[in-house]
């Protein structure tokens, strides 16, 4: 992680090359045969921004100075920054991204997660947030571990609904070790929010409810997100094979996307198809 100072220095920087490749004459400003500095001045970024000449030059100094998201809009513009370089610019200056493009973002992304589950088909598919909260889900997803529309905010929680539901509990051949392993990717959650009421609130009801989360969550196993074969057994077709992965999403990784792939094996993709006829 970078330190202030550390932080400080690759704004500077970043700014001063960024600066370096504008033309004057893309402002229509006289670029003059007696100018020596390779792009823009600093004074001149400074006028066009509308902002002070020597609150720009400290910042490209890498000077201790705390600086707004407006100054950042300007210097943004002047530059004509993309996405990932105004957010660039905006983590340096150790400012949060504007909510509005924090919204619009979001949105374009669950636009294109949504179309993805959609387009997966006969493979179960759903997406948890940092909280393990299921956000998002498939048609498919709802055959086999059932109707999320159904669900309240609780039971839409993967922890809570694995530890509570008997009937979610049931489909799995080996629910101990489903059960242990999001356990153990849970506490690798909570770690990123340790004293959150949120975590602590539904962690001290969980232990009430069941002896095994209890039991696990004392443990303080910590686990990713692996992939592998689950055996599901569901009430309807029977057995099923499926291999089991989940996805981080590169865009908010915030959200993860797990994907049941029915195998040929036990004709599941033949019972799939015929749960989603």
């Amino acid at each position: 992680m970078l330190s202030d100072k550390e932080r400080r220095r690759e704004l500077g920087d970043f700014l001063k090359v960024r600066r370096e490749r504008l033309s004057p004459g893309d402002f229509n400003l006289p670029i003059g045969a007696r100018r020596r500095t390779k792009g823009l001045r600093r004074e001149e970024v400074s006028q066009l921004a509308g902002i002070g000449i020597t609150w720009y030059t400290w910042l490209e100094q890498g000077r201790d100075i705390q600086v707004s998201s407006e100054v950042l809009e300007a210097i943004s513009r002047i530059f004509t920054l993309n996405k990932e370089e105004k957010e660039h610019l905006f983590l340096l200056a150790n400012q949060l991204l504007p909510s509005t493009t924090v919204q619009n973002e979001r949105e374009n992304i669950d636009r294109v997660v949504k179309n993805l589950l959609s387009q997966l088909g006969h493979c179960p598919a759903y997406v948890t947030d940092e909280k393990l909260n299921i956000v998002d889900w498939n048609k498919a997803a709802v055959m086999v571990f059932g109707d999320f529309n159904e669900m309240d905010e609780r039971n839409r929680n993967a922890v809570w609904r694995c530890f509570t539901s008997k009937e979610y509990q049931n489909l799995f051949q080996n629910w101990e070790d489903h059960a242990q392993r999001l356990i153990a990717q849970f506490r690798l959650a909570y770690t990123r929010f340790v004293g959150d009421e949120w975590f602590k609130t539904i962690i001290s009801e969980l232990s009430e409810e069941s002896p095994h989360f209890y039991e696990w969550w004392s443990n303080h196993e910590v686990l990713g997100t692996p992939c592998g074969k689950k055996t599901i057994i569901h009430p309807v077709v029977g057995e099923m094979i499926m291999d089991h992965i989940t996805l981080q999403v590169y865009d908010a990784p915030e959200l993860k996307v797990t994907i049941y792939q029915p195998r040929q094996e036990k004709e599941t993709e033949e019972k799939m198809e015929r749960l989603l006829r």
